[in-house]
This record gives structure tokens, sequence and C-alpha cells, in this order.
């Protein structure tokens, strides 16, 4: 088997729409994919109704968290997506997207970037409004190279100069609020230092306590060393590991299915939730 379980479509920074990217998964070969989509699940209904006949869904989405200043990532998988105390605090983070990507456009235009609103919006379209569309439009008015040279101190990284905070999530609070809506939680590319600063071991051993179920370890931004450290690390914690593409269609390189999770983790991911279960492809819809 081969299982995706981190991507994301254009109803959060991808630029698939859930129905094409469930139909890439299965093109690439992808026996499970999971929908992971910043602080939404509103991708989900369409992903299931286009869900190939082979392809496997599994729900989810990534939370946006901080803790002492330092912002992080939790995938969430098959937890109930109408379970009130998780669902508000979803909503509450998504109400701060649009005040916050207003507030850095305004930076940006004092910085001298000829960036507009209407040119964010555009970008964004229907999907949950981002850093990555920001970056975007970096790249379109050429003060970037690419997505990725956004996301610098001198631009759009966590303290950079057009940074603008926003309502985050309690990584603690994350993982008790997803295994309360019955998911699991696993730290996404907890070690990715070109994001950023990073969570140290100590701080990762207090999310394991708290409930942390894995971390992701194969990922694009963690080079061979890193991922050694880490597998050492969720040994000693007891926690899953996991490999995944962080897809986001052509907004970065990474290609479907270009790290994977093993089918006994998968597995083990699946026997712990009891919030939604897997989907099943049926066929799915025409384009």
């Amino acid at each position: 088997m081969r299982i995706d379980l981190h991507t994301h479509s254009t109803a959060s920074d991808g630029t698939d729409s859930p129905a094409e990217l469930v139909r890439n998964a299965a093109a690439a070969g992808l026996d499970v994919v999971a929908l992971t989509d910043h602080d939404t699940t509103r991708g989900h209904a369409e992903a299931i109704a286009a869900l190939p006949e082979g392809l496997t869904l599994v729900t989810g989405a990534e939370l946006s968290c901080r803790v002492d200043g330092i912002g992080l990532h939790m995938l969430a998988y098959l937890f109930d997506p109408e379970e009130p105390a998780l669902l508000a605090e979803r909503e509450l983070v998504r109400d701060d997207r649009v005040p916050r990507a207003r507030a850095m456009v305004g930076k940006l235009q004092e910085l001298g970037v000829p960036v507009t609103w209407e040119q964010v919006a555009r970008i964004a379209g229907d999907g949950s409004l981002g850093r990555p569309h920001i970056a975007e439009a970096l790249v379109e008015l050429g003060v970037v190279p690419d997505v990725s040279g956004a996301f610098t101190p001198a631009w759009l990284a966590d303290g950079g100069r057009a940074y603008v905070e926003k309502h985050e999530l309690d990584p603690i609070d994350a993982i008790r609020l997803v295994k309360a809506a019955g998911g699991v939680t696993v730290f996404a590319h907890p070690l990715a230092v070109k994001r950023g600063q990073v969570l140290p071991e100590a701080s990762i051993a207090r999310l394991a306590e708290a409930g942390l179920d894995g971390i992701e370890v194969d990922h694009m931004d963690h080079d061979e060393a890193t991922r050694a450290r880490l597998r050492g690390l969720a040994r000693e914690l007891g926690l899953l590991t996991t490999g995944s593409s962080d897809y986001h269609g052509s907004r970065k390189t990474c290609r479907l299915g270009e790290y994977t999770t093993d089918p006994e983790i998968y597995g083990e991911i699946t026997r712990r939730a009891a919030g939604a279960f897997p989907v099943p492809g049926a066929g799915g819809s025409a384009a």
C-alpha cells in the first residue's frame, strides 16, 4: 500500500480542488490519501463525492498552533468535524485569517511592495486565506523567486518584517480537543528548521505526555540526519512515525506520494480513531 497522510486543496492553500486532488492521488498510484487543509474540513464532501474506486480517503485537518512563541502545525485525523469545542476553535482561527492577511498586505505596502488586497484575494479564491497566498503574490510581482523565498525574516517568516500573528491553539489544547472529538494527532514536520524556529525535544516530550500520537518524520523539509534523529526520539517517547508529501499542487515542488506512511502505522492510526472512519472510493463523480 502507498499511503500519503498530508495534502492540501483549494479549500486552504493548495492549487488542486478537492476533487482534482483525489483523482490526482489515484493517478499517482496512491492507495490512501489524507486531505488535511489548514484549520478547515470544507473540502471533505467534494473529495468524498469524487473519490475514485481503489482510493481511500482519510479526513483530517492541519491545525495552527503556537507555544512559547513558536508556531507549529498539528495534523488531526479522523475526528468528528461537528464536535462543538474543536469546531469553535477552528472557526476562531479561520475568522482571524482575513484581518491578519490584510494587515500583512499593509505591512508589505509600507515596505514598498506594490501588492494589493485584490491581488491576494484573487490568488486565494475560495480558499482559507494564508501566508502562501501572499507569498504567491510576491512571486507574481517578482519580489521573490518562489513561494519558499517569501518565508524568510525579510518577508513572511515568523517574526519577519511583514509577519502578523493570528489566533492559534496551544498544542496541548489541540491534542485534548482532537482526542475529545475522537481523532488522532501527529505533529507535522517538527524539525523543519528552514521554516523558522522549532520546538526543542523536551517540548515534544511534553506533547507526548499530553497524548500526542505521532510525529511526521519523512517529509521534504527533513534531511536524512533529521529523520534519523526523529525516529530515535519517537522510539524514546513511544510515538508513531508517519511520512507524507505535504502536497500543495503547483504551489510547492513536492509530488503526491513523494513520502509515504508504513501500512502498519496507518492501521494503528485507524484503530485509535473513533470520530470518523476512512472512506473507501466507490468510483467517484466525473470531472
